[in-house]
């Protein structure tokens, strides 16, 4: 099956899920859960912003950074700039942060509600250049799906 399949499975699994349940920490351990256990990455969640900075949430994989500042590391640079980030090699990204040395490629995607950034979606894989534009594409409709919740 092909990543593509997987997401056109994956999006009513998650549409299904979600509909009609209004915590935000609930939602987001399912679709952790479903997007971790259905694509394998290494490491699959969530981070809120709280007091202009991220602090993490639901997520399935090793243990990870507990608070991420705006503007820095590919989380608060997509929370800065608002917009999903895709990197190939999270080794040549300028200010990275390693929260396991194990990663190699990385996708960040804004959770966006009225303009304002209310969280990220985090995935990480152990593959260099794993997140392409139909990762960003569907990411970005869980975003949207998610964004009702908060």
């Amino acid at each position: 099956m092909t990543k593509q399949e997987k997401y056109e499975q994956v999006l009513p699994q998650i549409k299904a899920v979600i509909e009609g349940e209004n915590d935000t920490v609930a939602n987001m351990a399912n679709v952790a859960a479903i997007l971790h256990g259905t694509f394998g990455f290494w490491w699959t969640g969530f981070y809120l912003v709280k007091e202009n900075e991220l602090v993490l949430a639901p997520f399935q994989g090793p243990v990870a950074c507990t608070r991420i500042q705006k503007g820095r590391g590919v989380c608060g640079t997509a929370l800065e700039q608002k917009k999903t980030i895709i990197v190939e090699n999270v080794h040549k990204f300028a200010g990275h942060i390693a929260c396991s040395s194990e990663s190699n490629s990385e996708i960040v995607v804004p959770i966006m509600k009225k303009e304002e950034v209310k969280g990220v979606i985090d995935i990480d894989s152990r593959e260099f250049g794993t997140f392409d534009e139909n990762d960003k594409l569907y990411l970005e409709r869980v975003a949207g799906l998610l964004a009702i919740s908060l």
